[in-house]
């Protein structure tokens, strides 16, 4: 290479971008792409990827052009190139007519060293007929992996690339991508007709961060505790769906932490608005889609937390690639239940049949990962085709929290066994059923059920010997077939361990079914399924003597639910008692004083550590029409107009006024209850609810007459708790 431009390229370097020195192999991937060739780049997130097209661009004489999938993407780094002084345009669906004209005289003129183009953009004819005329120095293609049909991204525009850049003549290519496992790197390859391409793969290992899965378990309150423990600092948040995204963004802000919605769903201007806030630390956290984050140039995010199971390892892996980019230590949680994976299966049943297939077989690879207990690092390496020579990463959960562990040598024979007798033709889920000696209708049509080696694992479940298979692989002892995805084939290890077997170690998977459920978003209370019962009783029995003082029925004082939740998180003060749910101000300090008293010598005796700090707010579903209902109540308003003015039924408002009640909110309406009841029948039904033993509606109606209705019960209960409760 010209020593003059390799000087030229150094000093751009330190120029424009500020660097001294490159990064691993970019300096090699430059002068590849300055010589004319084209260049095939696999390079993990926040590894500087965007840098080797860019200097090659700004250097050579002509335009550069760089075809990416998001607009986003693009004006980030356009905006970015600007602000370093050199002239990049973008041509996307975004611009007006005469915005295009301006971007093509530029380009035309010599003016403009990047041009990013949307694949979209790139397919019409006028767009190609314009840049046939332009001085093209090479093409980027910017996410290649979206070329790939066994990719997690594919966007059928990118197969239509080639065709279309070869009628630009004959230019240099450079494919970049973040995430290719050995088959989308062939796909890539064969797409682009760059089989010949100098391959630069750097290494998927990303040491700086901690890779950690936790059951979809009380999954608000773990991540209210996760965010806190990581107060001040920058985080993402990602979720399946735009309607989670506001949830949890809504419910975060309610729990005072600095959080921010993102997704396409929103008005451009307000998504514009939070990823800046985002990027000038206004904002400490982004609740998100997947639609945020590609290119998105900040260094410090230090965790990242998949509060939904992502579509694939693909996507899991380029989402947690934005976290720690500074390389300082960096968490990606991602919660996990298998209700996650069966929804996005019903998202994809309208899809076509291979399209469907593919992306069962990526989810089935995301459940895989998330419930096997072997070392987190190691598995991502293999999935990208790359080995992780330690045992213990230090940097995930399994690693520092070992499940137990069995001698698997017979196990890995097994199956070996199976792949060979079923001569390396079928997934793991075929295997699993054939050892499991599962009489189903796929395993009896190829007779696999006459196999010898069918039923010989008939002791354990299909589950456990995926599992066994999935450890087999990563033990190399069979790999995966690159031509037919979930097929297996036998390696020449595995063939040596048939004839010469050895002692192999084994792990126990995670059992997520069995660890817990997932927290509905909906759910006003947290789950109390693991409520301290000792600390319970001994609650209720103080509810009984504060009661019997008070002249009042337990109930009053405070609810099971709310005593279930206080043995849950062991509120410690006043304030923390108001959090409760169905507590509020005015019961916590009619009420509360003995019971925090008898929680803080209890947590002291029995040396529990709290988690007062997690107690968690909802912004409740109803709370946009709770303002306006008190209001009008006290305004003494008629219930049937209060009603229409909200587009509700009488029965929907009945059901608001018991949710504001019931949650600590005291209500007057004796005005309306006056005018459907006489004073007899209303102490009738109060004296019942000052000798009964639960607030229950359905007990109620079975102790009281047929002649009370129950419209009038529920009311005068509404009546009753706010006299008496609050």
């Amino acid at each position: 290479m010209d020593t003059i431009v390799e000087l030229s390229v150094k000093e751009t370097l330190k120029k424009v971008f500020g660097f001294d020195n490159f990064r691993g192999s970019q300096e090699e991937i430059i002068n590849n792409i300055m010589d004319g060739n084209n260049t095939f780049v696999i390079m993990p997130t926040g590894a500087g990827k965007s840098l080797c097209y860019q200097l090659p661009a700004i250097t050579k004489e002509g335009t550069a052009i760089v075809i990416s999938p998001l607009i986003a993407l693009m004006k980030n780094q356009v905006d970015q190139m600007n602000a370093f002084g050199i002239n990049a345009r973008f041509l996307n669906s975004t611009l007006s007519k005469s915005e295009s004209n301006k971007v093509k005289k530029s380009t035309l003129a010599g003016e403009t060293k990047l041009l990013y183009v949307a694949p979209e953009s790139l397919t019409k004819e006028e767009n190609v007929a314009f840049l046939q005329q332009a001085n093209i120095s090479f093409a980027a293609i910017d996410e290649a992996h979206c070329i790939s049909e066994w990719g997690h991204d594919f966007r059928p525009e990118y197969r239509r690339i080639k065709s279309i850049l070869a009628q630009l003549g004959d230019i240099p290519m450079i494919a970049l991508t973040a995430t290719a496992t050995p088959k989308v790197q062939l796909d890539i390859q064969k797409n682009l007709d760059m089989e010949n391409a100098r391959l630069f793969q750097s290494s998927f290992n990303r040491d700086n961060l901690y890779y950690e899965v936790k059951p979809k378990q009380q999954a608000k309150k773990h991540l209210i505790k996760f965010i806190k423990d990581h107060r001040g600092q920058s985080g993402i948040v990602y979720c399946l769906s735009r309607k989670k995204v506001e949830e949890i963004a809504n419910f975060l802000q309610v729990n005072d932490i600095n959080a921010a919605p993102y997704h396409a769903g929103m008005e451009a201007k307000d998504r514009i608005k939070n990823q800046d806030a985002f990027l000038n630390e206004d904002t400490d956290v982004i609740v998100a889609t997947i639609a945020f984050g590609m290119g998105i140039d900040k260094p410090d995010v230090r965790f990242v937390v998949h509060y939904d199971v992502p579509k694939s390892i693909e996507g899991y892996y380029q989402e947690t690639g934005r976290a720690g980019r500074d390389s300082i230590n960096s968490n990606c949680l991602m919660f996990y239940s298998y209700n996650d994976i069966l929804k996005l299966e019903k998202f994809n049943k309208d899809k076509a049949v291979s399209e469907r297939e593919n992306a069962k077989f990526l989810l089935d690879e995301m459940a895989s990962y998330a419930e096997s207990s072997v070392c987190r690092r190691k598995q991502l390496l293999h999935y990208f085709g790359e080995e992780w020579p330690e045992e213990n990463c230090n940097m995930c959960d399994n690693c520092r929290h070992p499940r137990e562990k069995f001698d698997g040598e017979s196990m890995a024979l097994l199956a070996i066994e199976v792949v060979v007798e079923t001569k390396e033709r079928f997934d793991i889920n075929h295997l699993g059923e054939v050892l499991a000696g599962e009489h189903s209708q796929h395993v009896k049509s190829y007779n696999h059920d006459k196999l010898e080696v069918f039923g010989k694992g008939n002791d354990h479940t299909e589950l456990y010997w995926k599992s066994v298979i999935r450890q087999t692989l990563l033990a190399e002892f069979i790999e995966k077939d690159i031509d037919i995805p979930g097929v297996f084939k036998v390696t020449e290890k595995g063939k040596k361990f048939l004839t010469d077997p050895y002692s192999v170690e084994f792990t126990k998977d995670h059992e997520f079914e069995i660890e817990g459920h997932e927290e509905e978003f909906e759910t006003e209370s947290i789950n109390t399924q693991a409520y301290d019962k000792v600390l319970f009783d001994i609650l209720k029995a103080l509810r009984k003597t504060v009661a019997r003082k008070k002249g009042l029925p337990p109930y009053v004082i405070f609810s099971d639910p709310s005593m279930e939740e206080m043995a849950t998180v062991y509120p410690m003060t006043n304030d923390d008692l108001k959090k409760i749910i169905g507590v509020g101000e005015s019961k916590a300090r009619k009420f509360g004083k003995d019971f925090i008293d008898l929680i803080q010598k209890y947590v002291e005796e029995n040396d529990i550590s709290t988690f007062s700090d997690v107690l968690i707010k909802t912004a409740g579903i109803k709370s946009k029409n709770k303002i306006f209902i008190i209001s009008q109540i006290d305004r003494k308003i008629d219930f049937e107009e209060i009603a229409e003015g909200k587009s509700m039924t009488y029965e929907q408002l009945v059901e608001e006024v018991e949710h504001i009640c019931f949650g600590g909110t005291k209500l007057d309406i004796d005005y309306y209850i006056n005018q459907l009841m006489d004073d007899d029948r209303q102490g009738d039904i109060a004296d019942y609810f000052m000798s009964a033993e639960t607030d229950s509606l359905e007990v109620a109606l079975d102790e009281l007459d047929e002649d009370y209705s129950e419209d009038e019960i529920r009311l005068m209960r509404v009546k009753f708790m706010s006299e008496h409760a609050h």
